[in-house]
């Protein structure tokens, strides 16, 4: 895969994953759960703006929002502060209800521009999840974080075979180096033998974690964590612990299941074109096996603030709820 040589001043601290179902309404097309976003966004700031506040909070989002006759202004309160810095941090959010119904009706993942509903579709797929990257980093810009979108797309990655075979992060260093935090998402990007796929953000947030090495990665979600069914069914078990070995198969450590010989079920949304929950544990586990822990669990909860905070990699205090995902030499 081609990419260029990765020179960074700045460690990055942590790659948070908000998953789409986190921060959408999963049956509303295109519908946004602002209180979920509201709420992720004020514990990102909290976990990576030093002494911050609710109440010392100043917003980076001066455009009118809808209702509001004017747009809001902050900029006689930053006269008199002192110039304050984040902790390098990046998010990779998916789509949730943006994005994968316009990809799976027009087939953009499996390619063929040639077809003019799937050249449609492409254009149609790209406008739903930069609508969605650009109230994301709305969110968190109100909370006083510099974030900058960046679109795979736009940056000039692409795939082969939907397999990615060019991904240039020299922006989203630069960007960090300069004290932004990059927001970038799933994406339809060109192909080089199939035309155009979906780029799934569960890869590009392997690939960035390959290449930036950060300290953890957290993955938000809209559920606890990984159970060993499909945790609407009853006598789902959450999985607390599974160790990577470095083959990158994995085993579940902690809790130890009754049925050992059956293997954990994952269901996947019909209209998710980018493998749901299957391709996020073999991501994290591709990440686990570079010796970076990652964490899962559900967005805007107590769980979540303890995963982002980084105090887990001390060890897992018995009430957290998610699932720790290690590398087992």
């Amino acid at each position: 895969m081609e990419q260029k040589e990765t020179c960074f001043a700045k460690r990055v601290r942590c790659i948070v994953k908000l998953g789409g179902a986190a921060i959408t309404s999963k049956h509303k097309l295109e519908t946004i759960d602002e209180e979920n976003l509201k709420e992720v966004s004020s514990h990102l700031r909290q976990a990576f703006v030093p002494d911050s506040t609710s109440a010392n909070v100043l917003g980076m989002d001066w455009s009118r929002r809808p209702g509001q006759s004017e747009a809001p202004s902050f900029i006689d309160d930053f006269s008199d502060q002192p110039a304050g810095d984040s902790e390098s941090f990046i998010v990779v959010h998916g789509a949730g209800s943006f994005g994968h119904f316009q990809a799976s009706k027009s087939g953009v993942h499996k390619g063929g521009l040639s077809r003019p509903l799937v050249k449609a579709g492409f254009v149609a797929t790209r406008i739903s999840v930069t609508s969605l990257n650009l109230e994301i980093v709305r969110a968190l810009a109100r909370e006083g974080i510099p974030s900058i979108g960046m679109s795979p797309f736009s940056c000039g990655w692409s795939t082969c075979q939907r397999n990615m075979t060019k991904a240039d992060i020299s922006m989203v260093i630069k960007a960090i180096d300069y004290g932004f935090i990059p927001v970038l998402h799933g994406d339809a990007v060109l192909d080089t033998l199939q035309e155009c796929t979906i780029l799934s953000g569960d890869v590009i947030i392997r690939h960035l974690a390959a290449e930036l090495k950060p300290e953890f990665v957290v993955f938000l979600t809209d559920v606890l964590g990984v159970y060993d069914r499909p945790p609407a069914e009853p006598g789902a078990v959450l999985i607390q612990e599974i160790a990577v070995r470095e083959d990158g198969s994995w085993s579940v450590v902690k809790p130890k299941l009754e049925d050992t010989s059956k293997p954990v079920e994952f269901t996947v949304a019909a209209h998710d074109t980018t493998g749901g929950m299957v391709t996020k544990i073999t991501e994290a586990a591709m990440i686990a096996k570079l010796g970076i822990d990652v964490y899962i669990t559900k967005a805007a909860t107590d769980h979540s603030v303890k995963a982002l905070s980084g105090i887990l990699k001390g060890g897992i205090p018995d009430d957290w709820l998610g699932t720790a995902i290690r590398y087992m030499s």
